[in-house]
């Protein structure tokens, strides 16, 4: 490793982050409050900067923020959000024009701003380059995706749903807790599943290991057994108490190193850049409505935490878009040609394996970074190619701004108006 807020080689060559940090690994103490009213406490410095965007792609949980922005916009008296969209009308699998309009009208907005793009977005395009010629080799790869509606919001604030994938994934009911609490009559195989848990840690990572399916061509061999070995020790880690697994996925490393890459680019725009799902005082939250053991699937977490807001299909929705497409392109394809390998980590990666691989129709999004490194690379030198990547930055001043504003709410400072 680099350092604890840097990406490793291996990371950057598989793509993932790993690690928690043990700083993070605890949620404060609930309060008499409900998640929305948590939730509330993380919208309303947003809202109180104009223009305030939301970052939109009509999944469960940007539409969540935004629904829970416009509540609290109206009740408060308050500039209402704008929904603000990145479409790509050549990316069939990205289409989720029905499903966005569903919320927009059901919230009853007149503003949303749809920025319609083709390759602009591409790895290596313009948006890409910027990011990568400015602040070196940024993780995860697509941290240029939100260049267009930062820029939409410049002097602003904008509000994102980083982080609802975690928050609900943890708070779901883990079956093993269940089964071994006596809530769930087990199946043939759940003796299987329950001898696995309560068998000691080593034995459970090494079980794993062999279990583990994940496979990165251009990984070499004893890149992908160091894989298969860190996944599965992520697996055997996770706690099985609701409160406790909530808070170590929480501290997630990569949850830091994407929101650190993210706040540098919203620097360049002066946006103070909110992730209110990711707020520690809603996990707390959540963790006590869930009590004792975790909602029951994804759906049943966005009902109760939701289901005021939104329609019940958006609720109950279980597609996704995908973007792959929008960001491997004919531009990306027509660089491949020049790619010399540098800024390629020899000692994980292969290079005529991953060569090889790039040449498939669809590649892995996994092995992106390294292409942005090569890329970066080939023009700045490779000892630039992993420079710096995710170091913590000096917050912006809208990011001290937001700070005060939440410490005053903390206080007592306004809490009648978040409050009603």
């Amino acid at each position: 490793m680099i350092a604890s807020q840097l990406l490793s080689e291996f990371e950057i060559a598989t793509g993932m982050v790993f690690g928690v940090d043990d700083h993070r690994s605890t949620l404060p103490d609930p309060d008499g409050s409900t998640p929305l009213q948590a939730l509330e406490r993380e919208l309303l410095p947003a809202l109180l900067r104009p223009p305030c965007m939301v970052s939109f792609s009509g999944g469960r949980d940007s539409s969540a923020v935004l629904a829970a922005a416009v509540k609290l916009a109206k009740r408060e008296g308050l500039p209402p959000p704008i929904p603000v969209t990145n479409v790509f009308p050549d990316v069939r699998e990205a289409d989720e024009h029905e499903w966005q309009q569903h919320v927009v009208r059901h919230l009853g907005l007149t503003e949303w701003l749809r920025l319609q793009h083709t390759d602009e977005l591409d790895l290596l395009g313009p948006y890409a380059q910027r990011v990568l010629l400015r602040h070196g080799l940024v993780w995860p790869f697509n941290v240029h995706f939100h260049l267009p509606l930062l820029d939409a919001a410049r002097g602003g604030s904008m509000l994102t749903g980083i982080g609802g994938d975690e928050l609900f994934g943890a708070a779901q009911l883990e079956r093993t807790a269940a089964l071994i609490a006596g809530q769930l009559r087990p199946r043939a195989r759940d003796l299987l599943r329950v001898g696995l848990a309560l068998s000691p840690h080593l034995v459970r990572r090494i079980v794993l290991t062999r279990r583990q399916p994940v496979e990165l061509p251009w990984l070499r061999p004893r890149a992908q057994r160091r894989l298969r070995g860190m996944l599965a020790a992520w697996s055997a880690d996770a706690p099985r108490e609701l409160t406790r697994r909530l808070a170590w996925v929480r501290s997630s490393r990569y949850l830091d190193v994407v929101t650190t890459a993210l706040e540098r680019t919203a620097n360049d725009t002066d946006v103070l850049l909110v992730h209110p799902l990711l707020s520690v005082r809603l996990w707390a939250q959540v963790a006590k409505a869930a009590t004792p053991l975790g909602f029951v699937g994804r759906s049943d977490g966005m009902r109760r935490l939701f289901g005021d807001l939104l329609p019940d299909d958006i609720c109950t929705r279980t597609s996704k878009a995908l973007f792959d497409d929008a960001f491997w392109t004919a531009r990306t394809r027509d660089c491949l040609s020049s790619f010399s390998g540098a800024g390629v980590p020899d000692e994980w990666v292969d290079r005529a394996a991953l060569a090889e691989h790039w040449q498939q129709e669809h590649p892995l999004a996994n092995s992106f970074t390294l292409l942005q490194a090569g890329w970066l690379a080939s023009r700045q030198g490779v000892e630039h190619a992993f420079h710096d990547i995710g170091t913590r930055v000096p917050p912006s001043r809208a990011s001290q701004r937001h700070e005060r504003q939440r410490a005053q709410l903390d206080e007592g400072v306004g809490l009648g108006r978040v409050q009603g």
